[in-house]
């Protein structure tokens, strides 16, 4: 059950030599607009808080230090997890890349959710 999108990455740089090259990377441009209208931005994941544990470290290229994830659970203990205020994230386990998430400590193993990165 993966959430993740299979849409090429956004180049940050085009170099145009001609009027075709400079129509080609205007289409470009468009394409991916048109895809973050339509709510394709490529900012989701999908983790599962470790079981038998307190904290489940998420890694992800696209974290960076000021980043805002927002969860979305999949399941009832995921929902119950989230929303009974013991799944949090410290400042100081907020990395570039990797992100530790304090939770209860318990034997589940099916507290999934997707969230989206944000920043």
């Amino acid at each position: 059950m993966s959430h993740t999108h299979n849409h090429p990455p956004i180049q940050t740089v085009t170099l145009v030599k001609s009027f075709e090259e400079v129509t080609r990377a205007l289409k470009n441009i468009i394409t991916v607009v048109n895809r973050m209208n339509r709510g394709g931005i490529s900012c989701t994941g999908e983790v599962t808080l470790t079981a038998n544990a307190a904290t489940t470290t998420l890694t992800d290229d696209r974290l960076a230090v000021g980043s805002v994830l927002v969860f979305d659970p999949m399941t009832a203990n995921a929902a119950t997890e989230l929303y009974g205020g013991t799944m949090y994230i410290l400042e100081a386990n907020r990395n570039n890349k990797s992100w530790v998430i304090t939770h209860a400590n318990n034997a589940q193993t099916d507290r999934t959710f997707v969230y989206a990165i944000i920043g």
